[in-house]
């Protein structure tokens, strides 16, 4: 009489060996990073279409001695990722950068945008990061430092730069244009923006102290002729008056000999970085560039028109000057910011538009309707146009005071405008003020960054650089070997070398 034995769970050791050997014929070793992983084949069958579940032995990163796949990957990624596979819920590590995270997700045909609630404040706030990042770039505020090839690259003449064939003009323009264009470029470039910005400050104060009437010389408008009166008794002579005209005047002489002087640094400025920009579309485009050839053409305009008898109408056009205060940005680099600071703000700008435009055409027809109301012989709402104007006035917390409700209703109202111009004005303020932050920390701290790093050879150049890498051979001379046809598995069942 034969007597099995059996293990705990009521098998008997031959099964339990059987379904081991089984089970492992279902497990497969992932070797990522350096790191090994052991999960289940069905595992990776759970996310169809994806680099996990195509794996087969006949794929190059396969290792049949021992038995397991290799992938130069991020191990600590790939935790999650696997974990993922598991449990079907994608989460951030918060130990890895965003970019790394989506660059191997990418990788592994996963998609990012099925990353866990929990997670997606921490990834999107990386993706706002690279949005900054890639507007800080646009911005262009770090000088570039780029010299030799990189820098006559951006005029398109690196082949005559190579070849050594550059002439006098293409070797003086990009100088001309850091003079001009790059203010921290070097101590020369520093020296004309200071002059810069000197003739602008003073073309912007003469604009302003020429409209002063003290400043003004009045017009002399004589009515009658000197003539003899009939003799009196005391046989005088009386005079015509001279009377002055003081609504009509014109500005100092003065003015416009400083005006003179600073247009036509303004008229250098402007013919040198038009000839010396790599691209004159590009130049054309920039809306500092266009307000600074409108304003330098208005003051010509003007010259011109006053040797003919300026008018009011023509001098009008000449408050397009003012808007050379925005050439500013070209030199500080905190109102490039603040610029772009809108411009990012724009949806909570639109948004505060729109609440203010309900609410003054909301609070303009009921103070109207509510000074109606009750008896009042000083009412000054006498229509909704004019409601309108007291409602933006009030809800702007101006309040000049012109235009007043007097009734109870109308004062409640009032009340009420003010209040809600506040709770409107306030609530997309934090929004704006963070956006500043937040590119005005990403600024300062690109500018304590290296401007040089070292370069990392793509996958390609490393592969030219190991086939055509030297190999000692055995018998003295140095020779090349070609190293395309070297498989994965020697024929002595050992893993290959890593080159470097």
């Amino acid at each position: 009489m034969s007597i099995r034995r059996r293990n705990n769970n009521g098998t008997s050791p031959s099964t339990a060996f059987g379904q081991t050997v089984m089970d492992s014929e279902y497990r497969i070793i992932l070797n990522v990073g350096g790191v090994r992983h052991e999960t289940y084949k069905h595992t990776l069958k759970k996310i169809p279409a994806t680099r996990l579940s195509r794996l087969t032995t006949n794929l190059a990163n396969y290792d049949p001695v021992l038995n397991e796949y290799f992938f130069d990957r991020h191990p600590g990624v790939f935790a999650q990722i696997l974990n993922y596979y598991r449990t079907g819920k994608l989460h951030y590590p918060l130990d890895v950068c965003g970019p790394l995270f989506e660059e191997e997700l990418k990788y592994w045909g996963l998609d990012s945008n099925e990353c866990e609630p929990c997670c997606w404040m921490t990834l999107s706030g990386t993706r706002d990061t690279q949005d900054v990042l890639k507007t800080l770039d646009e911005l262009d505020i770090e000088v570039d430092q780029t010299e030799g090839p990189e820098l006559y690259k951006r005029f398109g003449w690196e082949d005559d730069y190579h070849n050594d064939s550059l002439s006098a003009w293409q070797k003086i323009k990009p100088r001309i244009w850091r003079l001009f264009d790059e203010p921290n470029s070097s101590r020369s470039a520093q020296f004309i923006a200071a002059i810069s910005v000197f003739f602008l400050i003073t073309a912007i104060i003469v604009f302003c102290l020429k409209t002063h009437p003290g400043l003004r010389i009045p017009e002399l408008a004589p009515f009658g002729n000197f003539s003899r009166n009939h003799r009196s008794t005391s046989s005088r002579i009386h005079p015509a008056q001279i009377n002055i005209d003081k609504a009509n005047s014109r500005p100092h002489p003065t003015f416009m000999y400083i005006e003179t002087i600073c247009n036509i640094w303004f008229t250098i400025e402007i013919l040198a970085r038009f000839s010396s920009c790599p691209s004159r579309f590009e130049y054309l485009r920039a809306p500092v560039n266009i307000i600074d050839i409108v304003a330098t053409l208005t003051f010509y305009i003007d010259l011109l028109s006053s040797m003919f008898g300026a008018t009011a109408d023509l001098e009008f056009f000449s408050i397009i000057r003012i808007m050379r205060l925005f050439k500013l940005t070209h030199h500080n680099s905190g109102l490039k910011i603040l610029m772009h600071t809108f411009r990012a703000s724009a949806k909570e700008l639109m948004l505060l538009v729109f609440f203010l435009v309900l609410g003054v055409v909301v609070f303009a027809s009921l103070v109207y309707y509510a000074e109606r109301v009750e008896s009042n012989e000083d009412n000054q709402f006498v229509s909704i146009p004019i409601g309108l104007w007291w409602a933006i006035v009030t809800m702007t917390t101006i309040g000049y005071g012109d235009i007043t409700p007097h009734t109870y209703l109308g004062r409640l109202i009032g009340s009420i405008c003010a209040l809600a111009g506040v709770l409107t004005i306030a609530l997309p303020v934090p929004v704006i003020v963070s956006n500043f932050a937040m590119f005005y920390s990403h600024t300062q701290a690109r500018s304590k960054m290296p401007k040089k790093r070292r370069g990392v050879l793509s996958m390609d150049q490393v592969a030219q650089h190991v086939k055509h890498a030297p190999v000692r051979n055995s018998n003295g001379p140095t020779q090349r070997k070609n190293m395309e046809n070297t498989p994965l598995v020697s024929n002595n069942h050992t893993p290959p070398h890593t080159l470097i």
